[in-house]
Protein backbone atom coordinates (compact mmCIF):
# COMPACT_ATOMS: atom_id res chain seq x y z
CA UNK A 1 0.00 0.00 0.00
CA UNK A 2 1.49 3.20 -1.09
CA UNK A 3 1.00 6.18 1.83
CA UNK A 4 2.81 8.48 -0.29
CA UNK A 5 1.62 12.13 -1.49
CA UNK A 6 2.94 11.96 -5.04
CA UNK A 7 1.51 15.22 -6.35
CA UNK A 8 4.40 16.56 -4.08
CA UNK A 9 6.84 15.60 -7.08
CA UNK A 10 5.16 17.29 -9.37
CA UNK A 11 7.11 19.74 -11.60
CA UNK A 12 4.95 23.11 -10.77
CA UNK A 13 5.13 22.21 -7.07
CA UNK A 14 8.26 21.05 -6.68
CA UNK A 15 9.30 24.50 -8.55
CA UNK A 16 7.32 26.19 -5.66
CA UNK A 17 9.02 24.42 -2.85
CA UNK A 18 12.60 25.61 -4.47
CA UNK A 19 11.12 28.96 -4.87
CA UNK A 20 10.26 29.39 -1.10
CA UNK A 21 13.14 27.48 0.66
CA UNK A 22 13.56 31.06 2.63
CA UNK A 23 10.12 32.68 2.37
CA UNK A 24 8.03 33.02 5.85
CA UNK A 25 6.75 29.91 7.00
CA UNK A 26 3.52 31.39 8.55
CA UNK A 27 2.84 34.27 5.53
CA UNK A 28 2.74 30.72 3.39
CA UNK A 29 0.43 28.56 6.04
CA UNK A 30 -1.63 31.84 5.64
CA UNK A 31 -2.53 32.19 2.37
CA UNK A 32 -3.06 28.37 1.91
CA UNK A 33 -2.46 25.66 -0.81
CA UNK A 34 -2.14 27.16 -4.63
CA UNK A 35 -2.51 23.63 -5.48
CA UNK A 36 -5.65 21.18 -6.02
CA UNK A 37 -4.65 17.56 -4.39
CA UNK A 38 -1.94 18.78 -1.58
CA UNK A 39 -2.50 20.73 1.65
CA UNK A 40 -0.37 23.56 2.67
CA UNK A 41 0.62 21.61 5.79
CA UNK A 42 2.17 18.87 3.52
CA UNK A 43 3.93 21.65 0.82
CA UNK A 44 5.93 23.15 4.23
CA UNK A 45 6.81 19.51 5.68
CA UNK A 46 8.49 19.53 2.41
CA UNK A 47 10.04 23.10 2.81
CA UNK A 48 11.18 22.74 6.39
CA UNK A 49 12.98 19.69 5.88
CA UNK A 50 14.74 20.54 2.26
CA UNK A 51 15.99 23.55 4.26
CA UNK A 52 17.40 21.59 7.10
CA UNK A 53 19.36 19.10 4.51
CA UNK A 54 21.28 22.43 2.85
CA UNK A 55 24.22 21.66 5.21
CA UNK A 56 23.64 18.37 6.35
CA UNK A 57 22.78 16.38 3.39
CA UNK A 58 23.75 17.96 0.43
CA UNK A 59 23.44 15.26 -2.17
CA UNK A 60 19.73 14.83 -1.26
CA UNK A 61 19.11 18.82 -1.24
CA UNK A 62 20.44 19.24 -4.77
CA UNK A 63 18.93 16.15 -5.88
CA UNK A 64 16.24 16.13 -8.07
CA UNK A 65 12.50 14.62 -7.57
CA UNK A 66 13.59 13.76 -3.41
CA UNK A 67 10.72 12.90 -1.59
CA UNK A 68 11.37 14.60 2.17
CA UNK A 69 10.23 13.24 5.67
CA UNK A 70 9.20 14.84 8.88
CA UNK A 71 11.76 17.39 9.97
CA UNK A 72 12.51 14.67 12.75
CA UNK A 73 13.57 12.02 10.61
CA UNK A 74 16.30 14.44 9.58
CA UNK A 75 17.39 16.04 12.61
CA UNK A 76 17.72 11.75 13.97
CA UNK A 77 19.94 10.69 10.74
CA UNK A 78 23.62 11.20 9.94
CA UNK A 79 25.34 13.67 8.54
CA UNK A 80 26.83 12.86 4.87
CA UNK A 81 29.80 13.76 6.40
CA UNK A 82 29.83 11.04 9.86
CA UNK A 83 27.84 8.57 7.19
CA UNK A 84 31.07 8.54 4.89
CA UNK A 85 32.88 8.48 7.69
CA UNK A 86 31.05 5.06 8.97
CA UNK A 87 31.28 3.29 5.43
CA UNK A 88 34.95 4.02 5.91
CA UNK A 89 35.11 1.28 8.90
CA UNK A 90 33.51 -1.25 7.18
CA UNK A 91 34.00 -3.88 4.31
CA UNK A 92 33.04 -7.05 2.43
CA UNK A 93 29.91 -8.20 0.16
CA UNK A 94 26.89 -8.04 2.68
CA UNK A 95 25.26 -5.28 5.20
CA UNK A 96 22.05 -5.03 7.02
CA UNK A 97 20.77 -2.03 8.40
CA UNK A 98 18.42 -3.11 11.11
CA UNK A 99 17.67 0.51 11.87
CA UNK A 100 17.35 1.93 8.40
CA UNK A 101 15.79 5.44 8.73
CA UNK A 102 15.59 8.14 6.08
CA UNK A 103 18.48 5.82 4.21
CA UNK A 104 21.88 8.27 4.65
CA UNK A 105 24.39 5.46 6.41
CA UNK A 106 22.60 2.92 4.19
CA UNK A 107 23.35 4.85 0.40
CA UNK A 108 26.96 5.40 1.84
CA UNK A 109 27.59 1.65 2.89
CA UNK A 110 25.71 0.65 -0.69
CA UNK A 111 29.21 2.58 -1.78
CA UNK A 112 31.41 0.21 -0.14
CA UNK A 113 29.51 -3.31 -0.05
CA UNK A 114 27.55 -5.44 -2.60
CA UNK A 115 24.77 -5.87 -1.11
CA UNK A 116 23.06 -3.48 1.63
CA UNK A 117 19.69 -4.42 2.96
CA UNK A 118 17.69 -1.10 4.67
CA UNK A 119 15.16 -2.07 7.33
CA UNK A 120 12.46 0.59 8.45
CA UNK A 121 9.69 -0.48 10.86
CA UNK A 122 7.76 3.00 9.54
CA UNK A 123 6.04 1.89 6.06
CA UNK A 124 6.18 5.64 4.89
CA UNK A 125 9.76 6.30 5.90
CA UNK A 126 10.59 3.14 4.10
CA UNK A 127 8.84 4.00 0.84
CA UNK A 128 10.45 7.49 1.35
CA UNK A 129 13.86 5.74 1.13
CA UNK A 130 12.65 3.13 -1.58
CA UNK A 131 11.85 6.42 -3.64
CA UNK A 132 15.11 8.57 -3.26
CA UNK A 133 17.28 5.51 -3.43
CA UNK A 134 15.66 5.34 -7.44
CA UNK A 135 16.45 9.13 -7.57
CA UNK A 136 20.15 8.91 -6.19
CA UNK A 137 20.51 5.98 -8.94
CA UNK A 138 21.03 3.87 -6.35
CA UNK A 139 20.50 0.18 -7.43
CA UNK A 140 22.49 -2.13 -4.15
CA UNK A 141 20.14 -1.70 -1.55
CA UNK A 142 17.23 -3.74 -0.78
CA UNK A 143 14.43 -1.98 1.55
CA UNK A 144 12.07 -4.05 3.49
CA UNK A 145 9.20 -2.81 6.17
CA UNK A 146 9.45 -4.22 9.35
CA UNK A 147 11.67 -4.61 12.52
CA UNK A 148 14.96 -5.12 11.27
CA UNK A 149 16.01 -7.18 14.49
CA UNK A 150 13.43 -10.14 13.42
CA UNK A 151 13.85 -9.89 10.02
CA UNK A 152 17.49 -10.29 10.91
CA UNK A 153 17.36 -13.46 13.26
CA UNK A 154 14.47 -14.99 11.22
CA UNK A 155 16.42 -15.38 8.18
CA UNK A 156 18.49 -18.04 6.86
CA UNK A 157 21.26 -15.36 5.14
CA UNK A 158 24.57 -14.25 7.39
CA UNK A 159 26.02 -10.82 7.30
CA UNK A 160 29.36 -9.61 6.53
CA UNK A 161 27.99 -6.68 8.94
CA UNK A 162 25.20 -5.63 11.17
CA UNK A 163 24.11 -2.11 11.50
CA UNK A 164 22.63 -0.53 14.24
CA UNK A 165 21.59 2.84 15.10
CA UNK A 166 19.04 2.65 18.30
CA UNK A 167 16.82 5.06 19.40
CA UNK A 168 16.21 6.38 23.11
CA UNK A 169 12.68 5.50 24.74
CA UNK A 170 10.21 8.07 24.68
CA UNK A 171 9.48 7.26 28.69
CA UNK A 172 13.38 7.68 29.41
CA UNK A 173 13.63 10.92 31.69
CA UNK A 174 16.95 13.12 32.06
CA UNK A 175 20.04 12.91 30.55
CA UNK A 176 21.68 9.59 31.77
CA UNK A 177 20.26 6.23 30.16
CA UNK A 178 21.67 2.87 29.24
CA UNK A 179 21.55 0.78 25.78
CA UNK A 180 18.94 -1.18 27.63
CA UNK A 181 16.85 2.09 27.17
CA UNK A 182 17.02 1.89 23.69
CA UNK A 183 15.13 0.57 20.80
CA UNK A 184 16.10 -2.46 19.60
CA UNK A 185 17.52 -3.16 22.95
CA UNK A 186 20.57 -4.25 21.63
CA UNK A 187 22.26 -5.93 24.65
CA UNK A 188 19.15 -8.57 24.98
CA UNK A 189 19.83 -8.94 21.22
CA UNK A 190 23.45 -9.84 20.73
CA UNK A 191 23.67 -13.18 21.00
CA UNK A 192 21.13 -13.90 18.21
CA UNK A 193 22.82 -11.35 16.43
CA UNK A 194 25.97 -12.80 16.02
CA UNK A 195 24.85 -16.07 14.89
CA UNK A 196 24.09 -14.13 11.85
CA UNK A 197 27.49 -11.92 11.40
CA UNK A 198 30.74 -11.59 12.74
CA UNK A 199 30.61 -7.91 12.38
CA UNK A 200 28.56 -5.60 14.15
CA UNK A 201 28.80 -1.68 14.11
CA UNK A 202 26.53 0.29 16.50
CA UNK A 203 25.71 4.06 16.59
CA UNK A 204 24.74 5.51 19.82
CA UNK A 205 24.05 8.89 20.93
CA UNK A 206 26.86 11.29 22.46
CA UNK A 207 25.01 11.67 25.72
CA UNK A 208 25.52 8.02 26.75
CA UNK A 209 28.40 6.85 28.99
CA UNK A 210 31.21 5.21 27.57
CA UNK A 211 32.01 2.72 30.19
CA UNK A 212 28.71 2.31 30.85
CA UNK A 213 27.81 1.30 27.44
CA UNK A 214 30.69 -1.17 27.31
CA UNK A 215 29.67 -3.21 30.55
CA UNK A 216 26.25 -3.99 28.83
CA UNK A 217 28.04 -4.91 25.79
CA UNK A 218 30.60 -7.98 24.44
CA UNK A 219 33.41 -8.23 21.94
CA UNK A 220 34.09 -4.58 21.82
CA UNK A 221 36.94 -4.35 19.61
CA UNK A 222 37.01 -0.20 18.48
CA UNK A 223 34.91 2.45 19.65
CA UNK A 224 35.19 5.48 17.75
CA UNK A 225 34.07 9.18 19.00
CA UNK A 226 33.34 11.73 15.82
CA UNK A 227 32.54 15.18 16.05
CA UNK A 228 31.63 17.94 13.53
CA UNK A 229 32.95 21.75 13.88
CA UNK A 230 33.68 20.67 17.65
CA UNK A 231 30.71 19.25 18.62
CA UNK A 232 30.51 15.43 18.97
CA UNK A 233 28.26 13.90 17.06
CA UNK A 234 28.12 10.27 17.38
CA UNK A 235 30.07 7.72 19.29
CA UNK A 236 30.70 4.36 17.09
CA UNK A 237 31.14 0.92 18.87
CA UNK A 238 32.82 -2.20 16.55
CA UNK A 239 31.46 -5.66 18.01
CA UNK A 240 33.87 -8.39 16.70
CA UNK A 241 32.45 -11.72 17.21
CA UNK A 242 34.81 -13.92 20.41
CA UNK A 243 37.09 -10.46 20.60
CA UNK A 244 38.85 -10.10 23.49
CA UNK A 245 41.95 -8.09 23.08
CA UNK A 246 42.36 -4.53 24.18
CA UNK A 247 39.33 -1.54 22.91
CA UNK A 248 40.97 0.50 20.72
CA UNK A 249 39.29 4.17 21.41
CA UNK A 250 39.61 6.53 18.47
CA UNK A 251 38.87 9.87 18.09
CA UNK A 252 37.96 12.20 15.11
CA UNK A 253 37.04 16.11 14.63
CA UNK A 254 36.01 17.12 11.05
CA UNK A 255 36.85 20.75 10.91
CA UNK A 256 35.78 22.98 7.78
CA UNK A 257 39.81 22.83 6.57
CA UNK A 258 41.37 19.93 8.45
CA UNK A 259 40.67 16.25 10.80
CA UNK A 260 42.13 16.28 14.13
CA UNK A 261 42.90 12.48 15.12
CA UNK A 262 44.09 11.01 18.47
CA UNK A 263 43.84 7.44 19.29
CA UNK A 264 44.72 5.54 22.19
CA UNK A 265 44.05 2.04 24.13
CA UNK A 266 41.32 2.22 26.91
CA UNK A 267 43.45 0.81 29.15
CA UNK A 268 46.36 3.13 28.88
CA UNK A 269 44.77 5.26 30.95
CA UNK A 270 46.59 3.84 33.74
CA UNK A 271 49.55 6.25 32.06
CA UNK A 272 50.49 8.92 34.74
CA UNK A 273 51.01 12.55 33.16
CA UNK A 274 53.51 15.04 34.41
CA UNK A 275 52.10 18.60 35.65
CA UNK A 276 53.18 21.48 35.56
CA UNK A 277 52.32 25.21 36.46
CA UNK A 278 51.90 27.39 32.86
CA UNK A 279 54.31 27.44 29.92
CA UNK A 280 54.39 29.21 27.03
CA UNK A 281 51.44 27.26 25.47
CA UNK A 282 48.50 26.31 26.33
CA UNK A 283 46.41 23.31 24.49
CA UNK A 284 42.75 23.20 25.05
CA UNK A 285 41.50 19.51 23.59
CA UNK A 286 38.35 19.25 21.10
CA UNK A 287 35.13 17.59 22.73
CA UNK A 288 35.88 13.85 21.04
CA UNK A 289 39.28 13.61 23.11
CA UNK A 290 37.16 15.11 26.23
CA UNK A 291 34.35 12.78 25.19
CA UNK A 292 36.73 9.62 24.84
CA UNK A 293 37.76 10.53 28.26
CA UNK A 294 41.83 10.83 27.10
CA UNK A 295 42.94 13.10 29.52
CA UNK A 296 45.91 11.36 30.75
CA UNK A 297 46.96 9.68 27.33
CA UNK A 298 47.50 13.38 25.47
CA UNK A 299 49.42 14.59 27.75
CA UNK A 300 51.91 11.29 27.84
CA UNK A 301 51.18 10.75 23.84
CA UNK A 302 52.40 14.12 22.85
CA UNK A 303 54.73 14.94 25.94
CA UNK A 304 53.52 17.96 26.83
CA UNK A 305 52.05 19.08 30.95
CA UNK A 306 48.56 18.54 32.74
CA UNK A 307 47.86 22.03 34.59
CA UNK A 308 45.96 19.53 36.97
CA UNK A 309 44.54 16.65 37.74
CA UNK A 310 41.02 18.05 36.99
CA UNK A 311 41.62 20.90 34.64
CA UNK A 312 42.18 18.91 31.65
CA UNK A 313 43.76 21.76 30.40
CA UNK A 314 47.56 21.08 28.60
CA UNK A 315 51.08 23.36 28.41
CA UNK A 316 54.64 23.07 26.65
CA UNK A 317 56.77 25.38 26.30
CA UNK A 318 56.96 23.79 22.72
CA UNK A 319 54.46 24.52 20.15
CA UNK A 320 53.23 21.21 18.42
CA UNK A 321 49.95 19.54 16.13
CA UNK A 322 47.42 19.30 19.01
CA UNK A 323 43.94 18.13 18.54
CA UNK A 324 41.93 20.71 19.86
CA UNK A 325 43.06 24.39 20.21
CA UNK A 326 46.21 26.03 20.59
CA UNK A 327 46.95 29.28 22.62
CA UNK A 328 49.92 31.22 23.81
CA UNK A 329 49.91 32.29 27.13
CA UNK A 330 50.11 36.28 27.47
CA UNK A 331 49.94 36.64 31.14
CA UNK A 332 48.82 34.44 34.31
CA UNK A 333 46.55 36.73 36.92
CA UNK A 334 44.86 36.19 39.81
CA UNK A 335 40.52 36.31 39.60
CA UNK A 336 39.97 40.37 40.00
CA UNK A 337 37.41 42.29 38.38
CA UNK A 338 40.05 45.46 38.17
CA UNK A 339 42.57 43.86 36.49
CA UNK A 340 40.64 41.81 34.05
CA UNK A 341 39.33 45.07 33.11
CA UNK A 342 42.61 46.59 32.69
CA UNK A 343 43.27 43.72 30.65
CA UNK A 344 40.27 43.68 28.11
CA UNK A 345 39.85 47.66 27.37
CA UNK A 346 36.93 47.09 24.95
CA UNK A 347 35.11 44.81 27.61
CA UNK A 348 35.04 41.42 25.91
CA UNK A 349 36.57 38.22 26.09
CA UNK A 350 36.00 34.76 25.30
CA UNK A 351 36.17 32.98 28.68
CA UNK A 352 36.61 29.71 28.72
CA UNK A 353 36.16 27.66 32.57
CA UNK A 354 37.94 24.18 33.50
CA UNK A 355 37.42 23.17 36.94
CA UNK A 356 36.55 26.28 38.41
CA UNK A 357 33.94 27.03 41.09
CA UNK A 358 31.93 29.51 38.69
CA UNK A 359 29.96 29.28 35.34
CA UNK A 360 30.97 31.64 32.52
CA UNK A 361 27.74 33.70 32.75
CA UNK A 362 28.65 33.77 36.49
CA UNK A 363 32.13 35.84 35.17
CA UNK A 364 30.50 37.41 32.78
CA UNK A 365 27.60 38.80 35.05
CA UNK A 366 30.79 39.80 37.84
CA UNK A 367 33.14 41.11 34.83
CA UNK A 368 30.76 42.98 32.81
CA UNK A 369 32.48 41.35 30.41
CA UNK A 370 30.90 40.38 26.89
CA UNK A 371 31.51 38.02 24.21
CA UNK A 372 33.88 38.34 21.85
CA UNK A 373 37.07 40.08 21.09
CA UNK A 374 41.09 38.77 20.54
CA UNK A 375 41.54 38.11 24.70
CA UNK A 376 40.57 34.24 25.33
CA UNK A 377 40.49 33.68 29.00
CA UNK A 378 40.57 30.56 30.95
CA UNK A 379 39.52 30.42 34.48
CA UNK A 380 41.00 27.70 36.11
CA UNK A 381 42.96 25.69 39.03
CA UNK A 382 46.57 25.19 39.18
CA UNK A 383 48.59 22.71 40.77
CA UNK A 384 48.51 24.44 44.50
CA UNK A 385 44.32 24.89 43.85
CA UNK A 386 44.46 28.21 43.26
CA UNK A 387 42.02 29.79 41.02
CA UNK A 388 43.69 31.59 38.05
CA UNK A 389 43.14 33.16 34.99
CA UNK A 390 45.19 32.72 31.76
CA UNK A 391 45.37 35.53 29.53
CA UNK A 392 45.80 34.16 25.87
CA UNK A 393 45.92 34.62 22.15
CA UNK A 394 44.86 32.02 19.91
CA UNK A 395 47.20 30.84 17.33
Amino acid sequence: MNVLNKIILNTEIQHFINANLKSDITKLVLKGSPFNGISIQEIVEQLVSKTKCEKKLPTWFLTEGIYFPKKLNIEQTSSEITAKYKASLISGTSLIDVTGGFGVDAYYFSKKIKEVIHCEINQELSQIVAHNLKQLKCKNIETYVGDGIEFTTNSDKTYDWIYIDPSRRNDIKGKVFLLNDCLPNVPENLEKLFAKTNNILLKISPILDIKSAINELTFVKEIHVVSLENEVKELLFILEKNYCGNIHLKTINFLKSEKQCFNFELNSEEDIPSYSAPKKYLFEPNPAILKAGAFKQIATKLNIDKLHQHSHLYTSNKLINFPGRSFLIEQITAYDKKILKKICPSKKANITTRNFPETVAQIRKKTGLKDGGNKYLFFTTNLENNHIVLVCSKI
